[in-house]
């Protein structure tokens, strides 16, 4: 895991298309102090994955060393709690973290259940959470919300499409 890690990141690196503009040092300092009052799991032993997909994205949060069991288990109550939460409309864990103006939240907020589909997974070294629309404009608040976590984030987290093309050249 280790070793998918080092490359992902030195891909993001090396090719710009990859990365996302970071915010501000404070602005990452800031919301690195609001994440670690929301989410119980430490942020410097984990990595924040966000997959955009053509129907919306897969946001996955993963250990950076599997023996941390206990970091795995506080990852899967979070993102299970998160994706119920999400799942009745109430985001108010992004809000506390990216604030209520966050990208992508305002129209992800106001979908009906018939029109955003969240669902929860276990990964063997964490847990991820799907989103998927047919809904247009709701894809593109998907994506916007996954951009401003990965810039948000910038220090523990990556786009997920730099993980892809490592297993799909």
């Amino acid at each position: 895991m280790l070793k998918i890690l080092i490359t992902a990141l030195l891909m993001m690196m090396l090719n710009p298309s990859f990365a996302q503009e970071k915010a501000s040092e404070k602005r990452l300092d800031d919301v690195a102090q609001r994440g670690r009052h929301v989410m119980p799991f430490k942020l410097e032993q984990t990595l924040h994955i966000f997959s955009k997909t053509k129907s919306g994205g897969i946001q996955q949060v993963r250990v950076k060393n599997p023996e941390h069991t206990e970091q795995i288990k506080l990852i899967r109550k979070h993102l299970a709690k998160i994706a119920d939460e999400f799942r009745q409309g109430q985001f108010t864990d992004p809000e506390k973290i990216h604030g209520t103006d966050m990208p992508g939240l305002a129209s992800l907020r106001k979908a009906r259940d018939d029109q955003l589909k969240i669902s929860y997974q276990e990964l063997p070294d964490g847990a991820e959470i799907i989103y998927s629309a047919s809904n247009p404009e709701l894809i593109t608040a998907i994506h916007q919300f996954f951009d401003a976590q990965l810039s948000d984030h910038a220090r523990h987290a990556i786009s997920g499409h730099a993980m892809h093309q490592m297993h799909h050249p």
